[in-house]
């Protein structure tokens, strides 16, 4: 049986990386976040007070990551997640991750049995060859809740008006950008989270994968 594959896309708050993580535990597939991989150069370059509208500090740093860096908790940071975005418009840095991903992709460990990858651009740029591809969304307002309910369980005062438009201002820039815009690809399954729970997502992307490699082990 060949490797699974699955691409996974989607705006913000909509759910697609803790649908990625269920599925890798699900199926054992390994797994990589590659929003952390333009978190890790926003935040290398705010910690360097570069100014983010540099290209050339952007590719720079970009060609210096590291595996480890995607490991310092400072990623999920707000402010992180804003630099992210401004970076991820840059085609040089988008050209210089993409090479991290796909190499990620095809060097599969030897306890897996396939990948699965979330991001912005992974089903119609990354894996376009994936057999599995699922487009997460969720309406702005939602997902605004779902970011103050987890900015308060962290103690951190946040105002949902506030974390709304900063939503709606990162889903204009991420999907009229000229490099990668967001959209789902043409054949993506289109799950919309905005009614439903996490094991009903679950559920939804587990017989949608399972009609497409009908003899994949996953635990009961």
């Amino acid at each position: 049986m060949s490797p699974m594959m699955i691409a996974i896309d989607g705006p913000a708050g909509a759910g697609k990386g803790t649908l990625a993580r269920r599925l890798a535990r699900l199926y054992h597939l390994a797994h990589l976040d590659t929003g952390l991989l333009y978190r890790a150069v926003g935040l290398k370059m705010l910690e360097k007070d570069d100014d983010l509208a540099d290209k050339e500090a952007a590719v720079r740093v970009a060609l210096s990551l590291k595996a480890n860096d995607l490991k310092n908790s400072a990623l999920r940071d707000e402010a992180v997640g804003n630099a992210a975005s401004h970076i991820a418009s840059v085609k040089e840095v988008r050209e210089i991750l993409l090479t991290f991903q796909r190499h990620f992709a095809h060097t599969l460990p030897t306890d897996k049995q396939g990948v699965v990858l979330d991001g912005r651009d992974i089903g119609r740029v990354v894996l376009p060859e994936a057999p599995c591809k699922i487009y997460v969304t969720a309406s702005p307002e939602v997902r605004a809740e779902r970011r103050l309910k987890e900015l308060h369980e962290k103690g951190i005062d946040s105002i949902y008006e506030a974390i709304l438009e900063d939503i709606k201002v990162r889903d204009a820039r991420d999907q009229t950008r000229k490099a990668s815009p967001l959209c789902p690809a043409p054949d993506a399954y289109i799950i919309d989270t905005s009614e439903m729970g996490i094991s009903e997502v679950v559920n939804k992307a587990c017989v949608y994968i399972d009609a497409t490699y009908p003899k994949a082990y996953k635990h009961s």
